[in-house]
């Protein structure tokens, strides 16, 4: 329990860093996408690429995976059916985006923004993130990064194709076989994570010469994301009247209160050990992954959406973390 709650004061310490350094550091107004450019093309890579090529990939066939995922795909599932029921004719759930000029004057248009933001929805409610936020959770407070780097694997290499061919098919009408397998391979996140694959599949052994600048840049990307994190909390304001408040409540409820809750039932129903349970919970407490912005930022639809259910999970998950790990230590 100590080393848990010394886990949640570190990453909490950083992460106020980054906030007042937004706030009293007179920085320019752009260092904070600066600092996240630099995290999402250069430290990030490297730190997933070491530490899939170091990994036993036979954990993607693991029951504490699969427990994640299906605690994953039943959240997809309850967002889309909630907010297809409560909210089936607003604008911006099952209509036009509500954008001047959209495409959703048109009836089919309309249907497809719909769609797209539906998709966002879906993810925003089960789609965890492993690589910011659960590296230095499994780090500081699990005590093992290696214990997220199936859900990464599965995310990047599995879920991310398939969300975004849906989200081409949504915004355009049509999903050709080489935007499925291109647009993914423009994400340098699936490519590191690809690459890291292939050297743990292989055995190959990279020379230390390559390997340690990699680990090293990579070892930047922990507490830099944190920082970048703190910096976006100043100034912040969310839930603005609109059509998407419902889905984003709906997607913030499931993912920080739902999600736990049906990773730990489904572990109990597998027999997973103690240890195994508490992992399987804790990153299933996770926030939702900031990458899901870019792919809103990329079609154009639910941004909104997207960008508040990323800024309340991210809030709530230290209090739901803090409360799991308080519920495990006394049961």
């Amino acid at each position: 329990m100590v080393s848990a709650l010394s886990g949640f004061v570190l990453i909490g310490a950083i992460v106020l860093a980054g906030w007042a350094l937004r706030r009293w550091g007179g920085l320019p107004e752009n260092a904070e996408a600066v600092l996240a450019r630099v995290v999402w093309l250069v430290l990030t890579p490297c730190l997933l690429f070491t530490g899939v090529a170091a990994s036993d990939l036979t954990a993607l066939f693991s029951e504490p995976l699969l427990v994640s995922v299906g605690a994953a795909l039943i959240c997809f599932g309850l967002h889309a059916l909630i907010v297809r029921g409560v909210r089936p004719g607003l604008p911006g759930l099952s209509g036009s985006s509500g954008l001047p000029g959209s495409p959703g004057s048109s009836g089919s248009a309309f249907r497809r923004v719909g769609s797209g933001e539906l998709v966002l929805g879906a993810l925003g409610a089960g789609y965890v993130n492993a690589n910011y936020i659960g590296i230095p959770v499994a780090t500081y407070v699990l005590g093992d990064a290696t214990l997220v780097i199936p859900i990464i694997v599965l995310q990047l290499l599995i879920i991310t194709p398939i969300a975004l061919t849906l989200l081409e098919l949504a915004t355009t009408g049509h999903a050709s076989a080489r935007a499925a397998v291109s647009v993914p391979l423009r994400n340098p996140l699936v490519v590191a994570t690809l690459l890291g694959g292939i050297v743990a599949l292989t055995g190959l052994r990279l020379p230390s010469i390559l390997l340690n600048p990699l680990t090293t840049i990579g070892q930047a990307a922990v507490p830099m994301v944190l920082i970048a994190f703190g910096m976006s909390l100043s100034g912040r304001r969310v839930l603005a009247p609109g059509p998407e408040r419902a889905g984003t409540v709906t997607a913030v409820l499931l993912k920080t209160a739902a999600m736990p809750l049906i990773a730990f039932l489904l572990a109990a129903a597998w027999r997973l050990t103690p240890p195994q349970t508490y992992a399987v919970t804790v990153l299933a407490g996770l926030p939702t992954a900031q990458n899901i912005y870019l792919y809103a930022q990329r079609f154009r639809t639910g941004q909104i959406l997207v960008r508040d259910t990323i800024f309340l999970t991210t809030v709530s998950c230290v209090p739901v973390l803090l409360s799991v790990t308080l519920l495990f230590h006394l049961w």
